[in-house]
């Protein structure tokens, strides 16, 4: 079987095009550049030099390809609005259905895939004549959320090489086959464009607006820098400190006033950072969509955040309500809620729009 991986430069694709070709398969590396960079901070070019060097150790062919526009115009334009909006996006969910698993896709059929692979730690489970995205073995590691967004066509035609392997054991046959990128850090930032002064980043793509930040009582506190670049919850970077008139504890974002350009603050982690509920639109249903109105599950609100118990409500094909068994600290307008059975299988997701 012809399998065309995306191969990053990383170990985890790094190793999942090798474990496939070891079962036989004949396997063609697919590199990604997906963002023109302009101030010499893209590691595309390293991470390519790493891609040359892995493919030809393991002795598979690879090609590169330029995403750049489509990145631009199906994912960033995206990114931005959001922030004019006042929400804190998450490309990455974006990325994955629009450029990974989108013209990745495609040009792996033009180069006569029968399925394409990632190195991303999920897992495909076959239903009643479905695909279904479940957990990998390696929970601290699982990026099923990041997939939530995924149809059909696109699970049906991929396969996880790491879905039961820990990363422990990835960098393990990394380092014993010498590859380059065994002890290569995994990546962080904005899917793509990677890690930079998002301050200074952002601010060539949106003008800051600074203004007050406030207390819910309408006390002047500080000036923020632009309702952007903070996000609910966050205690760092608001340069509020020290004050004389408060009690000591730490000042944390509650919420943003967009109409009037306040950021809303309180000074430990007051009731107004926890709420009971949300609301989701563009909600993606894996496999498909349930039969029941209403029904018990558990959700992640953000990546890495433990499963939460919740009563979901179905209001139509693309959104829905959930009601949390126990109250939710920073909930986030922006990112994405997603929900699971108890089998670990992911049941989709939906960007959340507001919450109660």
């Amino acid at each position: 079987m012809r399998v065309v991986v995306g191969i990053s430069g990383g170990v985890d694709s790094s190793v999942a095009a090798y474990l496939l070709k070891k079962q036989g398969h004949d396997v063609i590396g697919l590199f990604m550049i997906n963002w023109d960079e302009h101030d010499g901070q893209c590691t595309a070019e390293e991470d390519y030099e790493d891609v040359k060097r892995v493919c030809a150790k393991i002795g598979i062919p690879y090609f590169s390809v330029n995403y750049a526009k489509e990145y631009y115009d199906r994912v960033f334009e995206y990114f931005l609005e959001e922030y004019k909006e006042g929400r804190t996006p998450n490309p990455d969910v974006l990325c994955n259905r629009e450029i990974k698993f989108g013209p990745f896709l495609n040009k792996a059929r033009q180069l006569g895939a029968d399925m394409i692979a990632t190195g991303h730690y999920c897992k495909i489970v076959n239903k009643d004549g479905k695909a279904c995205l479940a957990k990998a073995k390696d929970l601290s590691k699982d990026q099923s959320y990041f997939l939530n967004q995924l149809n059909q066509e696109q699970l049906s035609s991929v396969l996880f090489p790491l879905a039961d392997i820990e990363k422990t054991e990835v960098r393990k046959i990394a380092k014993e086959l010498g590859l380059s990128t065994a002890e290569k850090k995994d990546s962080t930032g904005i899917c793509f464009i990677g890690e930079r002064n998002f301050r200074k980043f952002l601010k060539q793509y949106l003008p800051a607006q600074p203004g007050n930040i406030c207390t819910l009582e309408g006390k002047v506190v500080g000036r923020h820098e632009g309702l952007m670049y903070y996000t609910i919850g966050q205690r760092r970077g608001l340069n509020i400190g020290g004050r004389q008139d408060g009690n000591g504890e730490r000042w944390f974002v509650l919420k943003k006033d967009l109409k009037n350009n306040i950021l809303y603050v309180s000074q430990g982690e007051s009731k107004e950072l926890f709420s009971n509920g949300l609301y989701a639109d563009t909600f993606n249903w894996i496999p498909e969509k349930p039969t029941e109105k209403e029904f018990d599950c558990l959700a992640k609100f953000r990546y890495r955040q433990p499963d939460q118990k919740v009563h979901v409500k179905v209001i139509d094909d693309t959104h829905i309500q959930v009601d949390f068994k126990e109250r939710q600290r920073a909930i986030t307008e922006g990112q994405f809620v997603v929900l699971y059975d108890e089998d670990w299988l992911c049941l989709g997701g939906g960007r959340i729009t507001e919450k109660y």
